[in-house]
C-alpha cells in the first residue's frame, strides 16, 4: 500500500514578510511607552505656575541659607583687617600679637572653599523665577566676594603682619578693600531688584563693610 503523499505547503503569500502580529504589537507598545516617556519629560520641564505667596517663601529660605553661609567668612575678614588696622596703629602688644597667626590662619580657611559655608554656598539652588534669577545673580556675587576678595585681604593681612612695612602688600589690601565694597554693593542691588520683581522686602544680605588703613567701605 502506498503512503499518502506529503500535503503540500501553501505558497507563500504575498504578504507573508510581514513581521508575526505579536511582535507588531510589541514594537507599538514600545513605540508608545517611548512617547510617553517624552512626554513626560517635557511635561515636568516646563515653568510650573506659583503663587505669589510660594515664591516670596522660596525667596526668603534663599535668603535666609545665604547669611547662614556666609556668616563664617564674614566674621573672618572683618576680624583680620582689625587685626590688620591695630597693628598699623601700633596699639597690639607681643602678648596680643602672639595668637595672630592661629587666628589667620582660621579666617584663610572660613573663606575658602574647604569651609563648609562656602561650599554649601556654591551649591545653593535658586528659584526658576524673575526674583530668582536675580537671587542667584547674587548669590554668584557673594561667592566672588568670599573666596576671591575676602580670601585675598586676610592674605595680605598674614603677609603684613609679618612684614608691616611691605608696601605692595598695604597697596594690594587697599584694593581687595575696594573690590570688597564694590561687590557688597554688586549684590545689594541685585537683592533689591528680587524684591522690586516680589515687591517685597527679604532679609538683607548680611556683608559687613570691611575697610582698613588705605581701604574704602
Amino acid at each position: 500500500m502506498t503512503e499518502p503523499s506529503a500535503v503540500p505547503s501553501a505558497p507563500a503569500s504575498a504578504g507573508s514578510s510581514r513581521p508575526p502580529l505579536w511582535q507588531r504589537r510589541r514594537t507599538l507598545v514600545i513605540a508608545l511607552a517611548v512617547v510617553a516617556v517624552v512626554l513626560i519629560t517635557v511635561l515636568t520641564d516646563l515653568p510650573v505656575p506659583t503663587s505669589r505667596a510660594s515664591d516670596v517663601a522660596a525667596e526668603r529660605s534663599v535668603m535666609s541659607e545665604v547669611n547662614t553661609d556666609l556668616g563664617p567668612c564674614a566674621l573672618a575678614v572683618h576680624q583680620a583687617v582689625g587685626i590688620w588696622n591695630l597693628q598699623a596703629a601700633h596699639q597690639l602688644t607681643p602678648a596680643d600679637r602672639a595668637p595672630t597667626p592661629g587666628l589667620l590662619g582660621d579666617d584663610q580657611v572660613a573663606c575658602s572653599l574647604t569651609n563648609d559655608g562656602v561650599y554649601d554656598l556654591s551649591g545653593i539652588q535658586v528659584p526658576g523665577t524673575p526674583a530668582g534669577k536675580h537671587l542667584g545673580d547674587m548669590v554668584a556675587t557673594t561667592l566672588l566676594w568670599t573666596t576671591s576678595d575676602a580670601l585675598r585681604a586676610i592674605e595680605d593681612v598674614q603677609g603684613l603682619m609679618n612684614h608691616p612695612e611691605n608696601h605692595a602688600l598695604q597697596h594690594d589690601l587697599a584694593k581687595e578693600e575696594s573690590r570688597l565694597a564694590a561687590d557688597r554693593r554688586t549684590a545689594l542691588a541685585q537683592e533689591q531688584a528680587a524684591e522690586r520683581s516680589l515687591k517685597t522686602d527679604l532679609e538683607p544680605v548680611e556683608l559687613p563693610v570691611v575697610a582698613g588703613s588705605g581701604g574704602s567701605g
